[in-house]
């Protein structure tokens, strides 16, 4: 079941593991605590290492307008009250990918995302102009927060936020923890999917990605969202949904792979 796991999401570590496991080891008259669990993928040697990044794709020398920091403080109550924007890089065998993401930070759903082989602020846009369409709560006053980088301090970025009524708020200073949330999922993405790793092309990359961030959005259980699943939280507008459904899609999976082999 491990294995199973491991081949959607590929550096799963032991809470998350027994999450997603313990509905359909329950109903197999198995039971195990997360220590139990760690041993094992110890002595089958299935643990995994964490790793640190660190590239910096932020560019705050210009001559751009950079609004102050707004959001800090901010209490979030509710999903599409505050974007946290950001953009990550990829390794391919062609050269460098730049991968812009746009989440929400009470729910931790990917909105929007784009990948480029360059750092323009096409880019961001493009994730900007997915996530806009991804809106369920359009009513809904909305606060965007990234870094001071060009892309995010364009004329064509700001003039869409603008057009849609939506706050702007940017880090008073190059510090990771005050865009700490964007951060966190780019690391997510990278380090637990194994999109660290250098991918052969382009076309290779964007469908590793779309596949990625669906089953981000949708079968991986969130520390930060009671174990329950970005879409889950985004949709029930509350921290605690019923995992049921997720129980369900995992229990699905595992009966497909043990049929098939």
């Amino acid at each position: 079941m491990v294995k199973v796991v491991r081949q959607l999401m590929p550096r799963s570590g032991t809470r998350k593991l027994l999450d997603v496991m313990t509905y359909s080891l329950n109903n197999r008259g198995i039971f195990i605590g997360r220590d139990r669990l760690f041993k094992l993928l110890k002595d089958a040697q299935l643990l995994v290492p964490k790793r640190k990044l660190y590239f910096f794709t932020t560019n705050s020398k210009h001559r751009f307008y950079k609004y102050p920091n707004i959001a800090k403080g901010l209490v979030l109550t509710m999903p599409e009250q505050l974007w946290v924007s950001d953009i990550t890089y990829i390794k391919s065998k062609e050269g460098n990918l730049y991968l812009s993401l746009i989440t929400d930070a009470f729910s931790r759903k990917i909105m929007g995302y784009h990948l480029a082989d360059h750092l323009k602020a096409t880019g961001p846009i493009e994730a900007l102009k997915m996530a806009l369409k991804n809106r369920i709560y359009p009513d809904r006053k909305l606060m965007h927060h990234s870094d001071k980088g060009i892309q995010y301090c364009s004329d064509n970025y700001i003039k869409i936020l603008n057009d849609n009524n939506i706050d702007i708020s940017m880090t008073s200073k190059y510090d990771p923890y005050e865009n700490a949330k964007a951060e966190r999922v780019n690391g997510t993405i990278k380090n637990e999917f194994e999109l660290d790793k250098p991918l052969p092309d382009f076309k290779y990359a964007n469908r590793e990605i779309n596949k990625t961030v669906k089953i981000y959005n949708t079968l991986r259980p969130h520390l930060g969202c009671a174990m329950n699943t970005p879409e889950q939280v985004h949709l029930n507008q509350n921290p605690y949904p019923i995992k049921l459904k997720t129980n369900y899609l995992w229990e699905t999976i595992f009966l497909n792979n043990f049929n098939s082999n």
